[in-house]
């Protein structure tokens, strides 16, 4: 009997929103505005799709949702930059260093 079957509900999460124009001008401007800088592929979580930071030669950091690993690729690929899967290599000190710079002047 049809009376009693359950309908799944569909569930939307804050990570359903895949990248957009938006976010890769962001990232080119970003390449574009500063020099030496890196592309570090984050991986989809729970919460966020694939995501990637990009890390300029200060420290200076920016993050976008990307397309996936392979989006991210071929987005370093375009903008002639180094890329790296962050769950290999980390984060590199220098952006430590400056989130620990900023925090300094802010308080």
């Amino acid at each position: 009997m049809a009376w009693f079957r359950r309908r799944k509900k569909a569930v939307v999460t804050a990570g359903d929103r895949p990248a957009n124009r938006a976010d890769l001008e962001h990232l080119e401007q970003f390449v574009r505005s500063r020099r030496g800088v890196e592309a570090f592929i984050e991986p989809r979580t729970t919460v966020t799709e694939t995501t990637v930071m990009l890390i300029a030669h200060d420290g200076e950091w920016t993050r976008r949702r990307i397309d996936g690993p392979e989006g991210a690729r071929r987005f370093a690929h375009k903008m002639a930059i180094p890329v790296y899967d962050v769950r290999l290599v980390g984060y590199p000190q220098r952006m430590r260093d400056y989130n620990e710079r900023r925090k300094r002047m802010t308080s």
